[in-house]
């Protein structure tokens, strides 16, 4: 069952980022360029505390490079490449909670 949108509000729904998208937003704003270290990108990202699920639950970007086998990248992409499967499973292991679990059963 749905529920029925908000009357009379024109306004567009507001996004909550997270995870990869955040750091690849954070990217935009940093002056990093590649081929990059994972200290370059720590130095050059303002803000490291980066969410990884919709309830604002953050993790360092730096403790999240720590866990990526290499240092250097060439590329962006590969930044983001490799640090997707680290935040995915940071969101996992969040949802695991009871409160996560109630997040499941919600429709919202």
């Amino acid at each position: 069952m749905a529920a029925r949108p908000p009357q009379g509000d024109d306004s567009s729904p507001e996004v909550i980022e997270f995870g990869i998208a955040t750091v690849a937003a954070r990217l935009d704003d940093a002056n990093v360029s590649f081929p990059a270290t994972s200290e370059d990108v720590v130095r050059a990202v303002d803000d490291t505390a980066i969410p990884y699920d919709a309830s604002g639950n953050t993790f360092e970007l730096a403790d999240a490079l720590e866990q990526v086998p290499y240092d250097q990248f060439e590329k962006r992409a590969d930044l983001l490449n490799a640090l997707h499967p680290i935040f995915e499973e940071r969101r996992a292991e969040g949802s695991g909670s009871v409160v996560g679990r109630l997040r499941k059963l919600l429709p919202f």
